[in-house]
Parts: structure tokens; sequence; C-alpha cells
């Protein structure tokens, strides 16, 4: 009886299971951690200032920015993550840089694994975006274009301003079953 015992708790031990849109679990997402990986200060040339050396263009300082998330895999069967798209937005409102990764990882069943996404945006395509959609929202505020991108660029460094994750959708593989999980976050 012993052995019989031991033969079907070893059997069930090894069952399978098979994802299916009914037992797919979606995976919880943190934002473990964000910063800003590379800082030259704020600075802008417009293209009528002759440089030292190079070409003279508009043209302003970068702002290499870094975020690891968490991925939690709830369910009893390894899952991809296939790819990520999210905005970053500073003060909570004013997009800034989309980020998209096309790279895939595999969260084993009940784990977590960790998925870090970089992006570069600089002080001139700020200034841009803001002049294109920013007007009414840097209006209430009671800002310019130029005032905007000069806090972000002083203040985001120093975690001084709000950066928001919006607009996230982490898509997920398991055996043919797929499920898109939304996701936005705030640094404060």
């Amino acid at each position: 009886m012993l052995f019989g015992s031991g033969v079907v708790l070893t059997s069930c031990a090894g069952i399978q299971i098979t994802p299916t849109e009914a037992n797919f679990e979606e995976p919880g997402i943190r934002l473990e951690s964000f910063e800003v990986q590379r800082f030259d200060g704020y600075w802008y040339f417009s293209k009528e200032v002759q440089p030292s050396k190079g070409s003279p263009g508009d043209r302003g300082a970068p702002l290499l920015m870094s975020f690891l998330f968490t991925i939690e895999n709830p369910n009893s069967y390894p899952i991809q993550l296939e790819g990520m798209n999210f905005t970053v937005a500073f003060d909570r409102e004013f997009d800034i840089a989309t980020v998209s990764s096309q790279d895939a990882f595999w969260i084993p069943a009940g784990k977590t694994n960790e998925v870090r996404a970089t992006t570069m945006t600089t002080a001139s395509s700020a200034l841009l975006g803001l002049q294109v959609a920013g007007g009414p929202s840097l209006e209430s505020r009671g800002w310019s274009p130029w005032q905007a991108v000069e806090r972000w660029w002083n203040g985001v460094p120093d975690y001084a301003v709000p950066v928001s994750v919006r607009k996230g959708a982490f898509t997920f593989r398991a055996d043919g079953v797929v499920k898109v999980v939304t996701f936005e976050t705030t640094v404060e």
C-alpha cells in the first residue's frame, strides 16, 4: 500500500498543466526601480550657434533613463514575456518618450524575473513634443515649453519631478495563449 501511494503521488507531481484562457492568471508587474543613468546637465544650442567642433543644429542635453520591472508568474506553468511598450511622462501628464522592447524573457512557473528597459530622450525632442501637443496643459500650469524642459532636466535626475510609466502594455504567451497586461505607475 505504501508503494502504491508513492507511485500515485509521484505521478501526480509530474502532471503538466496545459495553459488555457481559463487558467492563465494575469502576471504581476511592479516597477522595482527608476534611475537616471546618465545626465550631462541642462543645455540647448540652436542652429544659429556655431559649435567649437561639428556642425550647428538644434540640439539639447540627453537624459538616459532606466526602468527595472519585476514580473511575477502566478501560473503553474512557465510564461514568456514577448514584449512591452510604455510611455514615459513627466509631471504625470507630459509624454516625453515611448519605450518599446520585443526582447523575449521566460518566467518559470510560480517565480519572478526582472526586466530592464532603458530609453534616452533629449531636451530638443522634449521641446519639440511640447510645442506640438503640450500647449493647453502647459498654459494651465503657467509654463512655457522652455520652462517645462528646464524644470524636468534639472528635476528628474534629483527625483524632484514625478516620472510616470503610462499606457503600459506587456504581452505574455504560454503555449499559444496570449494575454496583454496593462500597467501604469508614478515615481514620486
